[in-house]
């Protein structure tokens, strides 16, 4: 087995473009007319591909090709490689600009209305240029814009199978609260039994998320089927727009729900889950160097995150 310098000086990235072409396209020859190759010479790159690798990563399945067990391993690898040359060229271009470069940030909703909007307005008083793109959803959806270089950083929770991909940082607790709109039939009650809601449909996030997990492992605890007829959303303006005009029940970040209750949009019930969902924090790639911007960012991140109370 080459070392890893031995592999390093044997690959090269015109092989890494040919290898993500061939998944795009779906065929050696598409891929090929992609990179301005002929259809022999991009054959025997793939063949100098899978000798430095030591395995094939692709069988073919009709006309087409199919990723071998190799191959999906190294397509994961490559996605990773295209990802920080995207941020190298990025960062590049944006200097020879004159500009302050771009960070690009992915968040789950408990953190969106403390920790991100403040560090937010720190760095860019720092860096008025400084072109920010902040997308919002679930930690394990982030995560794949993170493992295919879409984002420089998330702050979320690591999937426990992740393994020692990712360096991770915990920056606040996650408490979960129970809403409804200010008119449901609960909504004041001194007290809620978890049975009185199972009356109502209830909105929860998609299945897969480190917060329907806990949901999930709720409802297991409590000996209780999940509702039928679910929405599934991963919007807190969707889930908040059903339930002003409905009386359904859906489970929202403690942080953002207290926030809604203080402006009369929704109710929180007084009724409070067993399962706890771990801290969340800042994660980027181990294997890919955070840009100047991703690392100041989290600098801010982590000290205003240090100095106020979650939720503050």
């Amino acid at each position: 087995m080459d070392t890893t310098p031995q592999l390093l000086n044997r690959l090269r990235m015109r092989q890494v473009a040919l290898l993500l072409a061939i998944e795009e396209r779906g065929t050696l020859r598409a891929a090929a007319a992609h990179l301005g190759l002929s259809q022999p010479a991009a054959t025997k790159m793939l063949h100098e591909l899978e000798l430095t690798l030591g395995q094939p990563l692709f069988e073919r399945v009709g006309r087409g090709l199919r990723t071998s067990p190799a191959g999906d391993i190294a397509l994961a690898y490559f996605r990773g490689v295209r990802g920080t040359m995207e941020t190298l060229n990025r960062e590049l271009q944006e200097l020879k600009r004159g500009g302050s470069g771009r960070l690009r940030v992915g968040s789950i909703m408990a953190a969106s209305p403390a920790d991100l909007t403040e560090a937010l307005i720190r760095i860019k008083a720092e860096y008025p240029l400084l072109a920010v793109k902040i997308d919002v959803g679930t930690s394990d959806r982030l995560m794949e814009g993170l493992d295919e270089g879409s984002l420089d950083l998330v702050i979320g929770r690591v999937p426990a199978q992740a393994g020692d991909d990712y360096l991770f940082r915990a920056l606040s607790e996650e408490a979960l609260s129970v809403v409804v709109a200010t008119g449901h039939p609960l909504a004041g009650k001194g007290q809620v039994d978890f049975a009185a809601l199972q009356a109502f449909h209830w909105i929860l996030q998609p299945h897969g998320s480190p917060m329907r997990d806990v949901i999930e492992q709720e409802f297991r605890s409590r000996h209780t089927p999940l509702p039928r007829g679910l929405i599934e959303t991963a919007s807190i303006l969707t889930t908040t727009n059903l339930i002003a005009r409905t009386d359904m029940v859906a489970v929202i970040p403690e942080a953002v729900a207290s926030r809604y209750e203080k402006h009369g949009l929704l109710a929180i019930l007084p009724c409070r889950f067993r399962a706890e969902l771990a801290s969340y924090g800042t994660i980027v790639r181990r294997d890919r160097p955070a840009g100047m911007a991703a690392g100041r960012f989290m600098e801010i991140l982590h000290r205003s995150s240090s100095a106020e109370p979650a939720g503050a």
